[in-house]
């Protein structure tokens, strides 16, 4: 189980940051979690994402995505840097930032 509600994410119009690549830039919509990803409660997983600045209206921009299967990826969320794994990154729903 993934811990990610992909019709959720489809309903708000956005797609995944899990599944973004190198240079894509977008601003965060929503965080959709549930059920449990990998031993690790929805509740955790969105308290870690808020702990690391990943809320709703951030600027995120991926900057580098790791060697083996492009994980983990380091992103700049409204000017700082972070590394987050891809399956934590699926649960950031991101809306595409146009220019």
């Amino acid at each position: 189980m993934t811990g990610i509600d992909i019709g959720a994410a489809a309903t708000t119009g956005g797609a995944p940051l899990g599944l973004a690549r190198r240079g894509f830039r977008g601003r965060v919509s929503a965080i959709v979690v549930n059920g449990t990803h990998l031993g690790v409660s929805a509740a955790e997983i969105e308290r870690r994402l808020l702990e690391l600045g990943i809320v709703e209206g951030a600027d995120v921009q991926v900057l580098h995505e790791g060697p083996i299967g492009r994980d983990p990826i380091a992103v700049r969320v409204n000017g700082t840097t972070i590394a987050l794994r891809r399956r934590e990154a699926m649960a950031v729903i991101m809306a595409v930032m146009v220019g």
